[in-house]
């Protein structure tokens, strides 16, 4: 087992919480997951992690996407943890054009305005420009189906995050 998974399992719950909200800022969801310890593994606590997000209900997905800063912006989130992880996963926007920066910026508005809440996309290996392209397809969708879309791509942000946490 690992030796950060080790500890977790047997850190008060407060601790283990404040560990899981760095991964995923929807607080229901970090309690649920520290419910289930003790994993034995990185897979494990994967699964239990997937399985948690599928119970929860809008506010909680509102509350995890408000942790993130927008495509293409700093702004310091729950843990300084979850703000270096999005520095690292918007890595792409450093080297953006202006012209790219400002498209997502205005989209980024134009997201908010439609839906709500912040856009969020697993910016993982993907450039600005593809970024941007996906904002522009997902503004075309209903509200319901984005909420859906954004859920998703914030369960491939945890799981990204969880195997980050485990190997720092």
């Amino acid at each position: 087992m690992n030796s950060r998974l080790a500890e977790w399992n047997d850190a008060d719950r407060a601790a283990a919480i404040d560990a899981m909200i760095a991964c995923c800022g929807a607080r229901r969801w970090a309690a649920a997951v520290v419910a289930g310890r003790p994993f034995r593994s990185l897979a494990e606590l994967s699964a239990a992690a997937d399985e948690q997000w599928m119970k929860m209900d809008e506010p909680d997905l509102l509350e995890a996407f408000a942790c993130h800063p927008r495509i293409g912006e700093r702004k310091q989130t729950h843990s300084s943890q979850s703000a270096e992880w999005s520095r690292q996963e918007q890595t792409s926007t450093n080297s953006a054009s202006e012209s790219v920066l400002a498209d997502i910026a205005h989209g980024n508005v134009l997201y908010e305005q439609r839906f709500g809440f912040t856009y969020i996309v697993c910016a993982t290996g993907k450039s600005a420009e593809e970024m941007f392209a996906i904002l522009q397809r997902r503004l075309q969708q209903d509200r319901a189906t984005e909420l859906k879309e954004a859920a998703e791509q914030q369960r491939q942000i945890t799981q990204i995050r969880l195997g980050k946490w485990l190997t720092s």
